[in-house]
């Protein structure tokens, strides 16, 4: 029997349960059981099989896509935790006064629209874009530079500029909440800046650079508008080819094989990556 307050707990969790449920739960249960069937055209045949998951694997170009998405994405990752890790700490340390105009001003990007974003990097990466047209006109090159965009390296940089955001703020807050006086009784007992740094304050912080770093991971993988826009042949990532599966080549089956094979790796690193990012954290010497 659930007493009164188990009751109470049921019926405030109850809608936002049953919201996870329908747009969450449902969609993906769909999306895993299309996965096991197959289609000739218009006609879907529900007869359970393998064959999706066979072709996914067995492929190059999908063996490639997904390891160029996972590489993307890892980079990406990478250099924005690597460039937000700085504007957090500077943020949480350094900032006395009007902290919360700096987080207003860090949070400016999403007053816009991301499709309008990567399209602005088009134009400052293009032939005759913003950086083509300074080099010129500076004398640096003779002609413009073609290998500014329509690759990997636009992708990277278009997306790590674009979730920058959601990586300084998990960062900023973890720093927050570390104990200030654990690094004055260390400077106390000698442990210069680097020390500090290493012993205390990025351990103490792990838990928002592990969020950071999934935050960011997680959706990059899947980001289909940057590398069609951007991305050209080389750049181009596994979500480009489940939308090509959906739409043009009306194989609905074998996108969701390869939606479930990519979410099923993304879930593997990130569970490797929580499990490291915990390990850590717990060691503050």
């Amino acid at each position: 029997m659930v007493n009164k307050e188990g009751r109470q707990g049921l019926t405030l969790i109850s809608p936002t349960l049953l919201y996870a449920l329908l747009m969450l739960a449902a969609p993906l249960a769909m999306v895993v059981t299309f996965s096991f069937w197959t289609q000739d055209y218009l006609e879907v045949n529900t007869t359970l099989t393998l064959n999706n998951y066979r072709e996914a694997w067995s492929q190059p170009l999908y063996r490639v896509l997904i390891a160029r998405s996972l590489s993307i994405s890892l980079i990406v990752t990478f250099v924005t935790v690597i460039l937000a890790f700085p504007i957090a700490y500077y943020l949480s340390f350094k900032v006395t006064r009007r902290k919360s105009l700096w987080l207003f001003l860090i949070t400016v990007p999403f007053w816009t629209s991301y499709l309008l974003r990567v399209f602005l990097w088009k134009v400052i990466l293009g032939y005759n874009g913003v950086l083509n047209t300074a080099f010129l006109e500076l004398g640096f090159i003779t002609e413009p530079l073609t290998f500014l965009l329509y690759n990997a390296n636009a992708v990277v940089l278009t997306l790590a500029h674009a979730w920058a955001p959601f990586a300084i703020l998990p960062i900023f807050v973890a720093l927050e909440k570390i104990d200030r006086s654990l690094l004055e009784a260390a400077e106390d007992l000698g442990d210069g800046p680097l020390r500090r740094f290493f012993r205390i304050t990025l351990p103490l912080a792990m838990p928002g650079v592990i969020a950071a770093i999934l935050i960011v991971m997680i959706p990059t993988v899947g980001d289909f508008i940057t590398p069609k826009l951007v991305g050209g042949t080389d750049g181009l990532m596994i979500a480009n080819m489940i939308q090509i599966q959906f739409g043009k080549a009306n194989n609905a089956p074998l996108g969701a094989a390869l939606a479930v094979t990519s979410m099923v790796i993304v879930a593997a690193i990130s569970i490797v990556i929580f499990l490291t990012g915990k390990r850590l954290g717990g060691r503050v010497k």
